[in-house]
């Protein structure tokens, strides 16, 4: 028996395209798993694992996979349901809700690289001035990329060289995937253990007096190890004033020092949570109620308060009733540049549980937010972020708090999908059976119609 599997492809496609795999590949694979595929004549593209089967496609002959990337999925099934939802709703096609969703770093794409072919006799061949430089660059290279080709030829239309070159059998033309993620590795240093005899020191320290430079590198590594507990990166020597890069490298040559590399976070927040809740306003524990009251009958509230009434500290409580119950809260805001004063104000009260997702993070920063998330992590429990964090895959998500809901930056416009963040927050919280809060002083008219007819629940807070 045949088995086949659709796979998404990150590109603007009306429908997932069928590949052919083996009984093995299909035991393992499962939907969400990234698959990298050949897609046209050489371009390898990654995809999204969908569905598993044994019924060939009609229309064409189904090619093999390139590569597995993952050992479990990277989307969860409710974030495929949650895509193909925004996919239908705002008629664009679901690679192209994958291509927003998930990090670049995820979305590895094949590479061309020219390879020289061996045992050729170009003094049969005739090659003009321009192929000629490219075989000579690879006499001294095992490859070239094109971007290669072209800072060597100062031109940047070099495909129909290469073509070329390949017709006449010099190179051949290979598709490589790249990984693009690259984990933060921290360099740290230690003493020698032989270093804590005494006498042995004194030998060392002896022998270092022809080198000044070292000599004070090691005692500033000494003076730091006594005084600090925590392990020492090689940066708290080198910024030291009497301390160089040159003579640290000579120590540990000598093996006076050992250093080691530590894979660390770039995106944690430090600091435990230092600030108790507060206690609220009769108004504010008032709405506080309600808001309770109506997620007994409603999934969805509009709180409607006006400014300096105090929404937030209804929010910090609402986040902390779902972090008893151990769920995710998804906290989003209309604009990057609110979520900073936010963060400060919110890791007072839940300290590292925090996590922050926006458009301004380097590619490295995404990928680890993105995985934190995917596997529940502390760091992750209450997620900040503009419209595109709803497109994360929470767990266990118990609330969605969609702040200022009447901005309209909430609304994607280009490129697709073309999503309104709100509405889509809404679909996405009821996939999980979880609350929306929709806050704000001046609702959209959706939001207040929908309030008035009892679709979601109305809460007012007038007081400042």
């Amino acid at each position: 028996m045949r088995h086949f599997i659709d796979i998404i492809l990150p590109i603007p496609l009306p429908k997932a395209f069928t590949y052919e795999i083996t009984k093995a590949e299909a035991d393992f694979i499962k939907p969400g798993m990234r698959i990298a595929v050949p897609f046209g004549k050489q371009h390898i593209y990654t995809g999204l694992a969908q569905a598993v089967h044994t019924q060939p496609p009609v229309a064409y002959d189904p090619k093999s996979i390139h590569q597995i990337l993952d050992n479990t999925p990277l989307v969860t099934a409710k974030q495929l349901d949650h895509w193909q939802w925004i996919s239908e709703y705002y008629m664009c096609s679901l690679g192209e809700v994958v291509r927003a969703a998930l990090p670049n770093a995820f979305l590895l794409e094949s590479e061309t690289v020219i390879l020289k072919r061996d045992n050729i006799d170009t003094s049969q061949i005739k090659l003009s001035d321009d192929e000629y430089l490219i075989y000579e660059a690879l006499q001294h290279q095992s490859s070239l990329k094109i971007k290669d080709v072209s800072d060597i030829l100062d031109r940047k239309r070099v495909i129909p060289i290469l073509n070329e070159l390949v017709e006449k059998q010099v190179v051949n033309l290979q598709e490589t995937l790249y990984e693009k993620y690259q984990p933060k590795q921290q360099r740290y240093l230690k003493l020698a253990e032989d270093l804590s005899s005494e006498n042995h020191l004194k030998a060392v320290l002896e022998e270092l007096s022809r080198a000044p430079k070292q000599r004070e590198t090691l005692m500033s590594m000494f003076s730091l190890s006594s005084t600090t507990k925590k392990p020492i990166k090689s940066t708290d020597i080198t910024n030291l004033p009497n301390a160089s890069t040159s003579a640290l490298k000579a120590l540990i040559d000598k093996g006076y020092l050992s250093e080691y590399y530590v894979t660390e976070s770039r995106v944690s927040y430090e600091g435990d949570a230092s600030v108790e809740v507060k206690n609220l306003s009769t108004d504010q524990e008032n709405a506080l109620t309600k808001i309770n009251q109506e997620f007994q009958e409603k999934s969805v509230v509009l709180l409607h308060g006006v400014t300096s009434s105090g929404k937030t500290e209804i929010y910090v409580k609402l986040i902390k009733e779902q972090l008893e119950k151990r769920n995710q809260v998804l906290y989003l805001l209309p604009e990057i540049a609110l979520t900073t004063q936010l963060v400060q104000r919110l890791q007072a009260y839940f300290g590292n549980q925090l996590a922050v997702f926006h458009s301004r993070y380097s590619n490295n920063e995404r990928v680890e937010v993105y995985n934190n998330i995917l596997n529940n992590r502390d760091t992750a429990q209450v997620v900040i972020g503009a419209r595109s964090a709803l497109l994360l895959p929470f767990r266990s998500l118990g609330l969605v708090i969609v702040d200022e809901e009447h901005e309209p930056s909430y609304k994607q416009f280009d490129p697709a999908p073309r999503y309104h963040a709100r509405d889509a927050a809404i679909v996405l919280a009821k996939l999980f059976k979880a609350k929306t809060v929709l806050g704000s002083a001046t609702p959209s008219l959706e939001s207040y119609f929908n309030a008035t007819q009892d679709k979601y629940g109305l809460v007012e807070l007038n007081q400042r």
